[in-house]
């Protein structure tokens, strides 16, 4: 062993578990990992730091074996005897042999995991996680029955990205689900407009849309559950996975090519995995089963095409509410750009060309100015922040490539459980853009639908407060928030309006996490969508920062009350306001 790995070396022990007749394959599977999340819990509440942090089980499985360590690839067989038995057989095997990238090397967090080995990296496991906390309270399963309680937390903490996404996938197979579907769950293919794959697969993914977010980022991904062996790729396809099929029916798939080689003349098959696409071995009936087949499979168990047409609310079929809006007076514009901290760069620079070109201004990627937190002068909240950037080998995103796998389409309503399938799971309203303008605030607000509950609270504080008020405000809007939560309201407006000499408003960034973190904490986030009224946000890095934190809508009056004023001055190329709605929402 190497120094590192040698000075962190863990005290190995095998532990043999009888199943008893009373279990049947799959019983016995749920118990071992229900005694496997129980064990780790309870260590990790010991209050012991040393076996907190070392303490770790590879695997409890009927099924499967883990074997890994901080090793080199050739020390593997010499370290772990078993595998130079030769009574150790087994007609599958998933290999992991690369470095750790996203996390400082340890013996926990070599892969393969439980169920899953993988090359990538998962850009938005911060909010996947949270997400996933704030679900636990929802989570029940006839399967798992009261023992859903003993396996929280979901997500083991202080654990790398693909560990996360481990967690959650075993999750979704002990529940029920297959492994191909909960892959699909959790690395959703492209099924936007543009992407040609038959329409009950794109309702299947558009239900599933309406349950979880998708663990987005660059992967090539295999996993096995004893049964099924294989993998897929993110929809972006930013990780290389060939496969070769030889005569004598044996399948390599790897994230190179030549990682085994064989002889010319033994080569049945051999290709490349594409975008978003599943290749599996069902070692049960001895096949290969190709991505159409298993996903027709999988989208038959459920009528999820009637079940998306009779409960999903498409936004843009709810009458519109027809707001007339009346231009702001120069000097009440002056006002609100001077209490939102409005300048001239942000109108002249940002605005308008976000509106005459219907896209973001152009700029470099790097700036020179002093960071916000040794700045002398009053910042933005949003200011504080930037984007975490790694320039790794990833083929860079090309607007053909983007229109084909991205999209704004977002789903706003109360989640339900995660572990079951009804109806009821997507009646939810689909939202094509986040970034509403008015009539489209008022719209939601003013449509009287049972299943969609709205309510407004206001988000300033009061400045005449001697000691706290800012601090005070923000947590009795959270207790509100949790209070209508509780009232059954499903869609709460968080709003900045009504502003005066004693009222100001509490920022929006600061707002909208702390509630998103409040609910996450009593676990009540996925029973509402967050939605702001905020004059505060302007450019796509405010934006970005508050949906990251929490905002399922943003409505941005105060750029629709700049962009009127400089529309009805003539001072925008655009002659239609529509359009000046629109290209500044594409922006």
């Amino acid at each position: 062993l190497g120094e590192i790995a040698r000075g962190s070396e863990p005290l190995i022990r095998q532990v043999f578990i009888g199943g008893g007749l009373e279990f049947t394959a799959d019983s016995l599977e749920r118990k071992l990992y229900v005694i496997r999340k129980q064990s780790e819990r309870q260590v990790r509440e010991s209050g012991n730091h040393i076996a907190e942090s070392y303490f770790y089980i590879p695997s409890l499985s009927s099924r499967t074996f883990v074997y890994k360590g901080m090793l080199m690839p050739d020390q593997v067989r010499k370290y772990f005897l078993d595998l130079g038995d030769k009574r150790l057989d087994s007609a599958i095997a998933l290999v992991h042999s690369r470095f750790s990238t996203n996390t400082f090397p340890a013996w926990g967090l070599a892969q393969p995991f439980r169920m899953i080995a993988h090359n990538g990296e998962i850009n938005t496991v911060k909010g996947n996680r949270f997400w996933m906390q704030t679900r636990e309270s929802l989570l029940e399963s006839p399967l798992l029955g009261e023992d859903i309680q003993k396996i929280l937390p979901i997500i083991e903490p202080g654990r790398s990205d693909s560990a996360s996404f481990d967690n959650t996938l075993e999750l979704l197979v002990a529940a029920g689900r297959s492994l191909p579907h909960a892959l699909m769950m959790l690395i959703p293919e492209s099924w936007n407009d543009k992407n040609p794959i038959p329409e009950k697969l794109k309702k299947f993914y558009e239900y599933h849309a309406a349950l979880m977010e998708p663990w987005d980022g660059p992967a090539s991904i295999v996993g096995c559950d004893g049964r099924y062996v294989g993998g897929t790729l993110d929809r972006n396809g930013l990780r290389p996975s060939r496969y070769v099929v030889t005569k004598d029916d044996l399948i390599v798939m790897g994230s190179e090519v030549g990682v085994q080689t064989f002889a010319p003349d033994n080569i049945k098959e051999k290709g490349r995995l594409l975008p978003g696409k599943l290749l599996f071995v069902d070692t049960q009936t001895g096949r290969i089963i190709p991505d159409e087949e298993i996903k027709a499979q999988i989208v038959a168990r459920q009528p999820y095409c009637d079940w998306v047409d009779q409960n999903r609310v498409n936004f843009a079929d709810i009458p519109p509410a027809y707001l007339k809006e009346i231009p702001l007076s120069d000097s009440e514009l002056k006002n609100l750009q001077l209490l939102f901290g409005y300048n001239r760069e942000d109108i002249e620079d940002n605005l308008k060309a976000m509106v005459d070109e219907a896209q973001e201004s152009t700029g470099s990627m790097g700036t020179d100015t002093p960071l916000a937190v040794f700045s002398d002068k009053p910042q933005r909240l949003f200011n504080y922040f930037k984007q975490v950037f790694a320039q790794v080998t990833n083929p860079a995103i090309d607007p053909i490539r983007e229109e084909l796998v991205m999209t704004l389409t977002s789903f706003i309503g109360s989640q339900k459980n995660l572990l079951s399938e009804t109806p009821e799971h997507c009646r939810m309203i689909k939202i094509l853009n986040p970034v509403f303008s008015n009539e489209e605030l008022a719209t939601l607000e003013k449509w009287n639908n049972p299943n969609f509950k709205v309510s407004r609270l206001s988000m300033l504080f009061d400045i005449t407060a001697k000691d706290g008020g800012l601090k005070s405000a923000l947590e009795t809007l959270c207790l509100d928030v949790e209070a209508q939560i509780d009232a059954g309201r499903n869609l709460i407006i968080l709003s900045d309006k009504g502003h005066n000499s004693a009222h100001a408003p509490i920022p929006s960034l600061l707002a909208i996490g702390a509630v998103h973190h409040h609910l996450i904490r009593v676990k009540k986030r996925s029973r509402t969508a967050l939605i702001l009224e905020s004059a505060e946000a302007r450019d796509v890095h405010h934006f970005a920062l508050l949906f990251g934190y929490g905002a399922d809508l943003v409505n941005p009056y105060g750029v629709w009350a700049v962009l009127q004023d400089l529309f009805f001055k003539g001072q925008l190329k655009i002659k239609s306001w529509q359009e000046v709605e629109n290209n500044y929402q594409k922006a």
